[in-house]
């Protein structure tokens, strides 16, 4: 007994030791070109970014605040995301649990009734036996080659991928969120100048027709001043109907039923920080899209690490237990005790190509998530570009659509004095008034591409999720 159980450590032992001997490899992060992400009219010194700020501290609106608040906890593709990271922990937990023994138990009868004419049957008496057995089975599999830390390694880079999805899910969620708002408010504030602008209209029908009693203007005069005003009132209506959707819009988000928005005055909003880029390397650990991206490739690595590791013999140690009788009042009797042990290397040799396929295709899935590792992050440092490009964009239109308005607001006054006194035709009034209308509407929409900018440049550097 003292031989056996010296063979049986000597073999664990040699086991152990064998462990050391890992044919797959570490994972090192590829060498990445970060300095040329941004366009070079917006490359960044700076070691911060403004995407490092919280949410709260970028949106101050109190509605706002409370409506992403309720977004994080009820979005129904957050609540799908949190189930695939418990998912994906389960899968973490399983690969850590690789190194450990198996162990089963079984308890089974076997009743045996032999044939007379057989060869046993014809020479026994008692032709019919039973026999009861209990029996646990214990089975270790050394990671010689390192397949086992591999596999450990993969699941542990899938539950950090699946984590940095569901990070980049509640960015996504925040920015949607807080566009939605800035754009009811912004319509709002439309469908405002958009009412000033009926209530003027209407009173040019007024004034159109006393000039057509004085027989300053025709009616056809009149009947294009009111088409004016019809053409108010549609534009209103279409305004308060895109109101409505986008509240339905803004529900869907928030995981709840359509209903009516609460919401601020847009002319009361002031979501201008101090925009700081920080430097293009910073996406690899602010992008969440990024971070999952790499997690990718570093599951896909190990994944490699495994399919090679299947080519090289493996090492198992199985031993089996237990009582067995014919007898089931002496089940539990010394007599009945039975074990075994099996040890030895299983080295494949011939399985039909499947070990090499699988090493192919891990592979080129392998070489497939670099390849979308590195296209995240040029992705990444286009948006970034985009973002500033327009925030730059919609500020530099916005002074010069206040100008804009400004001069059309004033042209369509004159030409109404121009008009009474007969010194300007009605077609005259009608176009700097419908101008005038549409610079309002614009640069209130100016105002809102220039926030939902900077929502979007919060956004692309990696914000709102920290």
């Amino acid at each position: 007994m003292k031989n056996r159980i010296y063979k049986i450590a000597l073999l664990a032992i040699a086991a152990v030791l064998l462990q050391s001997c890992f044919v797959s490899k570490d994972y090192k992060r590829p060498e990445l070109k970060t300095a040329d992400l941004y366009r070079n009219e917006v490359v960044s010194t700076d070691t911060v970014s403004f995407a490092n700020v919280s949410w709260d501290k970028i949106f101050t609106d109190p509605l706002l605040q409370g409506y992403i608040t309720k977004g994080l906890a009820n979005n129904l593709d957050i609540k799908i995301a949190m189930q695939n990271l418990a998912a994906a922990e389960a899968s973490m937990k399983q690969g850590k649990a690789g190194y450990f023994p198996t162990l089963s138990a079984g308890a089974d009868w076997t009743h045996q009734e032999l044939s007379k004419n057989s060869q046993f049957g014809a020479i026994v008496q008692n032709r019919s036996t039973d026999q009861y057995q209990l029996t646990g089975t214990l089975s270790w599999e050394a990671d010689i080659w390192g397949k086992i830390r591999s596999n450990k390694r993969a699941t542990n880079a899938a539950f950090l991928q699946t984590s940095a999805v569901n990070q980049a899910i509640k960015t996504q969620l925040i920015a949607s969120i807080a566009t939605t708002y800035y754009q009811l408010m912004a319509i709002d504030s439309q469908i405002k100048v958009a009412e000033e602008t009926l209530i003027n209209r209407e009173q040019s029908v007024e004034t159109i027709k006393q000039l057509k009693k004085a027989g300053n203007v025709t009616e056809v005069g009149v009947k294009q001043t009111e088409a004016q005003k019809y053409a108010t009132l549609l534009i209103i209506a279409d305004l308060k109907n895109n109101a409505v959707l986008l509240e339905n819009t803004l529900n869907i988000l928030l995981g709840e039923s359509s209903k009516k928005i609460e919401r601020s005055t847009f002319e009361t909003q002031k979501i201008q920080p101090q925009i700081t880029l920080g430097v293009p390397s910073n996406l690899l650990r602010n992008r969440p899209d990024v971070i999952a991206a790499e997690y990718n490739l570093i599951s896909n690595f190990e994944m490699t690490n495994v399919a090679k590791s299947s080519f090289y013999p493996s090492f198992k140690i199985t031993a089996t237990g237990g009582l067995q009788t014919i007898h089931l009042n002496e089940w539990f009797s010394a007599n009945s005790i039975f074990a075994n042990i099996v040890t030895g290397l299983t080295q494949p040799i011939f399985n039909q190509r499947q070990l090499k396929t699988k090493y192919e295709i891990a592979k080129a899935n392998q070489e497939k998530a670099y390849i979308q590792f590195e296209q995240s992050l040029l992705t990444a440092g286009k948006e970034v570009s985009d973002a500033l490009a327009q925030y730059n964009n919609e500020t530099y239109k916005i002074k010069v659509r206040e100008k804009q308005v400004d001069a059309l607001k004033k042209a369509a006054n004159f030409s109404d004095e121009l008009l009474t006194y007969g010194l300007a035709n009605y077609l005259e009034v009608l176009t700097s008034k419908n101008d005038a209308l549409n610079a309002e509407l614009s640069l209130v929409d100016n105002k809102f591409q220039q926030y939902k900018a900077i929502i979007q440049l919060y956004k692309a550097l990696g914000g709102g999720w920290q």
